[in-house]
């Protein structure tokens, strides 16, 4: 899940790592009110979950508060890459001598968290990365004790900074790793991460993603992961308030499964027979007949969603109560789109039983289920 930037700069505040003074509004006279607060020269920054904000016109800048004003203004509602503003960010306007980049990632390849920094910010990293690979500074932490304060000042000195200014872009590194542990994030950058004029850092841009599978860690980002925006469509908001594991993709074949190596597994064998899926919908291995039956009712809610199909190799759920949620949903709203069940494993001989007492037929073999459900051919 991406934070809003004011979301990440809350963060990284209370983790010492230093800010630009700001606010958050979301009209025109909040703004003037903010600017009063702050003083001086601001930057107004549209406060949305993708990138290049700065080129489609939503960062701009003001030194009087009615500027400040009709620079909110002028943001607020408009569309960036798909994604409306609806919020502001007022930040005091930075004496900048020079711009860093500073991220912590999750490495897969090399099962590790790297720091990626550069002594050229502001800019596309991947564009530094390609036209000038030597000024990228690339350090692998260790796997088990992650950052320490050498790996910290090991950074530091690559950028080129010594004496007081290395104690404190170390501090300021440790601090981020810090961040990154604490709410389990994928990805935390800084870009620009501002030398400022006497000698200082302050991140002046902030991105933290957090990982999706920890939000019961963090409660107070669960129901902002449920609201719709340009990183969730309304249907998967839908779904989260139904604790499902879903991601929507641009098919018209809904898939459910329980456990997520069988539903990908079940996409690929869709797409294998020309089918196109339409989600990634993971009831969970210990699905229930409410689980079931909330992955249905959300997934036929969908227009563009032909057919479902259903696959379920039951270890512990049990497909007696896959069934049962099945019928549930076409009790209380209906089967609106046609249905192609798959079930083996636990209780599979109740649970067909009770779909063919509905009248509802289920197959065996995976395949033969998977070919049926991508050619339409029930």
């Amino acid at each position: 899940m991406k934070l809003f930037e004011y979301e990440a700069k809350s963060l990284a505040q209370n983790m010492g790592i230093p800010v630009p003074k700001g606010t958050v509004v979301s009209n025109g006279e909040e703004a003037r009110d903010a600017y009063k607060r702050i003083g001086g020269d601001v930057v107004v920054k549209a406060q949305v979950l993708v990138a290049g904000r700065g080129k489609a016109g939503g960062i701009k800048f003001a030194s009087t508060s009615d500027e400040t004003r009709e620079r909110t203004k002028e943001i607020l509602g408009l569309s960036i890459k798909g994604e409306r503003a609806k919020r502001v960010l007022i930040e005091q306007k930075l004496s900048t001598k020079k711009e860093l980049y500073v991220s912590i990632v999750q490495d897969r390849a090399n099962r590790c968290q790297t720091v990626l920094a550069s002594g050229q910010g502001g800019i596309d990293i991947e564009q530094v990365a390609k036209e000038t690979p030597e000024r990228v500074v690339r350090h692998r932490l260790d796997q088990i004790f992650g950052m320490r304060s050498f790996d910290a000042r090991d950074v530091a000195l690559r950028l080129g900074y010594a004496g007081q200014q290395l104690n404190m872009l170390t501090d300021v590194l440790s601090n981020l790793y810090r961040l990154s542990v604490v709410y389990d994030a994928e990805l935390v950058e800084s870009n620009p991460l501002i030398e400022t004029q006497d000698g200082k850092f302050v991140a002046a841009d902030l991105r933290v993603i957090m990982d999706d599978n920890s939000l019961f860690r963090h409660p107070e980002f669960q129901e902002r992961s449920k609201e719709v925006s340009g990183e969730v469509t309304q249907l998967e908001a839908k779904a989260r308030e139904r604790d499902l594991a879903f991601v929507e993709l641009d098919g018209n074949v809904g898939i459910i499964g329980n456990g997520a190596g069988l539903v990908m597994a079940t996409i690929d064998l869709v797409k294998h027979y020309g089918g196109n899926p339409a989600n990634f919908c993971d009831v969970g291995g210990g699905a229930n007949a409410d689980h079931v039956s909330a992955a249905l009712d959300v997934i036929q809610s969908s227009e563009k969603v032909q057919l479902v199909f259903i696959n379920i190799l039951a270890g512990i759920t049990r497909c007696d109560e896959v069934a049962k949620g099945i019928l549930e949903v076409k009790k209380v709203v209906g089967l609106k789109k046609p249905l192609v069940i798959r079930m083996s494993g636990t209780n599979q001989e109740e649970g067909r039983a009770i779909l063919k007492s509905a009248g509802l037929g289920s197959l065996d073999k995976m395949d033969e289920a998977a070919k049926m459900a991508a050619t339409g051919r029930i």
